[in-house]
C-alpha cells in the first residue's frame, strides 16, 4: 500500500467514525424535540421522504408538498450524482454499477429490480447522513428520489417521515415515461420494474408504518399525501 493510500483509508475511517458519533448525537435531540402546531398549518416535522417507483408521479407530489410545506425539495438523484463524481468504481462498486454494466439493461425485470436494491443498501448510510444534517439544524425539507426507501424515517423519533407514492397500472406508467421521454420508444420492460420495485417500498412502509398514496387522481394526490403523514401523529 502507497502512502497516499494509507492517508486515504485513514481519512475515510475518520470520516466513518465521526459521522457514526454525529449520527447519534443527532438521532438524540430530535428524538427530545417537542412537537410545535404551526399556525400556518407546515409540519411538526422536519424532514419528508417521498418514496416511489421510477415513473408514477412522486415528483408531482414531492413538489407540491414542497409548495404546501414552504420547505425546500431536494432531489436523491443530485445526492448520486455527487457521490459518483467524488468515488470511483472501485471504491463504490454499487454506486456505479448502471455506468459500468451496461448490459444490465437487458436483464429480467426481476434481476433489475435485486440490483435495484443492493444500490439502495449502498447509499442508504450517505441519505441518512443528510438527513441527519438537516434534522441537526432543523431546516425542514422534502426529499424525493427513486433511491428513497420508507425504513429510512425510522430511528429519528418524529423528525422524520415517509409516504410512498403508488401506480399499480402498468399501461399508465408506460405513459408516463411516454410523457416525460416522447423521443423514447414505449417502455413496457422498464414499467414492469417500476411495479415490482413499487411492490417492494410497499411491503417495506407497510412494515416501518409509513402510508402508501394512490398517484391518482393526480390533483387530488398532494392532499391525499399531505393527510396521509399528518395522520401518523
Amino acid at each position: 500500500m502507497s502512502t497516499g493510500e494509507g492517508r486515504e483509508s485513514t481519512g475515510i475511517a475518520s470520516l466513518w467514525v465521526f459521522g457514526t458519533w454525529y449520527g447519534m448525537r443527532t438521532v438524540a435531540l430530535a428524538m427530545t424535540m417537542p412537537t410545535v402546531e404551526d399556525p400556518l398549518g407546515r409540519p411538526a416535522w422536519t424532514v419528508t421522504l417521498v418514496c416511489g417507483a421510477s415513473g408514477v408521479g412522486k415528483s408531482h407530489v414531492a413538489r407540491a408538498l414542497a409548495l404546501r410545506y414552504g420547505t425546500p425539495l431536494a432531489e436523491a438523484d443530485d445526492i448520486v450524482t455527487a457521490l459518483g463524481a467524488l468515488t470511483t468504481p472501485d471504491q463504490a462498486p454499487e454506486l456505479h454499477f448502471w455506468n459500468t454494466h451496461p448490459e444490465a439493461s437487458a436483464w429480467p425485470p426481476e434481476r433489475i429490480v435485486e440490483q435495484h436494491f443492493r444500490v439502495v443498501e449502498a447509499l442508504t448510510p450517505g441519505l441518512r447522513a443528510v438527513v441527519n444534517d438537516h434534522i441537526e439544524f432543523q431546516s425542514a425539507v422534502v426529499i424525493e428520489g427513486d433511491y428513497l426507501v420508507p425504513e429510512l424515517a425510522s430511528g429519528f423519533g418524529s423528525a422524520v417521515r415517509a409516504v410512498v407514492i403508488a401506480e399499480p397500472d402498468e399501461v399508465q406508467i408506460v405513459e408516463n415515461f411516454r410523457s416525460r421521454e416522447p423521443d423514447e420508444p414505449a417502455q413496457q420492460s422498464r414499467a414492469r420494474v417500476s411495479l415490482l420495485v413499487e411492490a417492494e417500498l410497499t411491503r417495506r412502509g407497510d412494515a416501518v408504518g409509513a402510508p402508501v398514496v394512490l398517484a391518482r387522481p393526480w390533483d387530488t394526490a398532494v392532499h391525499r399525501a399531505d393527510e396521509a403523514l399528518r395522520a401518523l401523529d
